[in-house]
């Protein structure tokens, strides 16, 4: 996929500075030792989208334990948030962040890891289960809602009797790294053409990783 590069900076001190009006989160643990692991690849999407225009994310307000960057003006502006708090935690971090800014849950896209999916390909949707995701089930839990946005992306399948929760803390191999940056910037497209169209990334999702 071409990056779409819908994303435009912020200028530094707009005139009349308005809350974001969606949200999106990457799915981490935090800390060096999880860096590159299975679970942390929706993180990984939001730096990318982030670097794209050239933005790091900065602490949030002290209510949201996190880190935050605003991209956008008016009704495109659109908060990233990456959670200090780790997987079964997550859900009261975007809880505050959802009422700090006053976001619907409509108006929430979580990206997250799937062993489910297989590697490789996405999957946007609205609602569903949590698949034994720990994030995604304390996002269900303390938001009282799972009608939210989520960008699933295909990290594979443990082999054999390995224990499904030590295989997502474990780094992609050396063979898988390169397709998996190719993963992420495909990603990354499907979040940008999610901000302002939402059917339209439902598809470009569907597309990544099928055989012609």
């Amino acid at each position: 996929m071409k990056k779409l590069k819908r994303l435009r900076k912020s200028p530094a001190r707009p005139k009349q500075p308005s809350d974001p009006v969606q949200i999106v989160v990457g799915l981490r643990n935090p800390g060096p030792d999880y860096q590159g692991t299975r679970h942390n690849v929706g993180a990984e999407v939001v730096t990318a989208l982030l670097a794209r225009v050239d933005e790091t994310p900065a602490r949030a307000p002290s209510r949201i334990r996190g880190l935050t960057a605003q991209i956008g003006v008016g009704e495109t502006r659109t908060l990233f948030l990456l959670a200090n708090t780790f997987m079964n935690e997550t859900g009261a971090t975007v809880r505050s962040a959802l009422g700090y800014y006053k976001v619907s849950p409509h108006d929430l896209l979580v990206i997250h890891d799937d062993i489910d999916l297989p590697f490789g390909r996405l999957r946007l949707q609205v609602g569903g289960g949590s698949g034994g995701h720990n994030g995604v089930r304390s996002l269900e839990t303390a938001l009282g809602t799972k009608e939210f946005s989520r960008l699933k992306i295909g990290v594979g399948r443990p082999s054999g009797s390995q224990d499904p929760a030590e295989f997502v803390l474990r780094p992609f191999t050396n063979r898988e790294r390169p397709e998996v940056e190719v993963m992420i910037e495909d990603a990354a497209d499907v979040v940008e053409r999610w901000l302002d169209d939402r059917a339209r990334a439902q598809e470009l999702a569907a597309i990544r990783g099928r055989d012609e």
